[in-house]
């Protein structure tokens, strides 16, 4: 049976937020904790200069690419606002912006807005739990594991195939998300897609594009991490992650 796959798959890391600024200051300072305004990740918004980062990247879609069909969006606010402030650079107010909560940040429970120093003091045997298991598995109470964010992505793509085929769409979600994306697009295997993370992280606005092609149609990779859209821009690349550095 043929799968009608989109045409084509933009993959955007949201622009840089407020927690991604404040991470950089925790760890900087040595501190155990992550201090943020918000009392819930999901409300975290984007800094000024992620604000310029989204626009950015909205002013390069709108010169380098075909116009999206829509805007599939996690729903926490920093993904949101990239979403909608690079439409409106592009000009493309009319497209549509959809938030589905399987593309939302992976959740770290007891371990949120810990440094690696943090969760040593503080949850000890978690960090040894997690060293022996490895990223990939280990889940935090309260939280979850790759695998975890994983299974919503399948879930995701089910819906994908069936509410996009045909179609150019872009995803606006978090850096464990995107690489899950590729986990399942690609058919990895752990090991491939602990190297890709192991690589290098990913940039705020970092674009990954796939577009169907071959016989059976499927996802081919075409650009990963790309960040022309700032550098064009004279905007800075900023890559700092928004998770505890020893929980990711």
């Amino acid at each position: 049976m043929q799968i009608d796959w989109p045409k084509e798959i933009v993959i955007v890391r949201h622009a840089e937020s407020a927690g991604n600024v404040a991470r950089e200051r925790a760890l900087l300072a040595g501190a155990p904790v992550i201090d943020l305004e918000h009392a819930r990740d999901a409300d975290v918004p984007l800094s000024a200069l992620g604000e310029r980062q989204a626009a950015a990247l909205g002013r390069w879609a709108a010169r380098n690419m075909e116009r999206l069909d829509a805007v599939v969006s996690s729903p926490y606010v920093r993904a949101w606002e990239t979403a909608h402030l690079a439409l409106d650079a592009a000009g493309w107010d009319d497209v549509p912006v959809l938030v589905d909560e399987r593309l939302r940040e992976k959740e770290f429970g007891a371990l949120d807005r810990l440094t690696r120093r943090g969760i040593v003091e503080r949850y000890p045997e978690q960090a040894e739990l997690r060293r022996v298991l490895g990223k990939f598995y280990y889940r935090p109470p309260g939280g979850e594991s790759w695998t975890d964010v994983i299974l919503r992505v399948r879930s995701y793509l089910e819906s994908m195939l069936r509410e996009h085929a045909g179609a150019r769409i872009a995803i606006v979600t978090h850096q464990v998300v995107v690489l899950c994306l590729r986990y399942v697009l690609e058919r990895m295997t752990e090991t491939q897609l602990l190297a890709v993370d192991t690589a290098g992280d990913l940039a705020n606005c970092g674009v990954t594009i796939y577009r169907t092609a071959g016989d059976p149609p499927s996802p081919v990779l075409e650009g990963y991490n790309l960040v022309a859209p700032l550098e064009e821009a004279g905007e800075p690349v900023t890559t700092t992650p928004d998770v505890p550095l020893a929980a990711r």
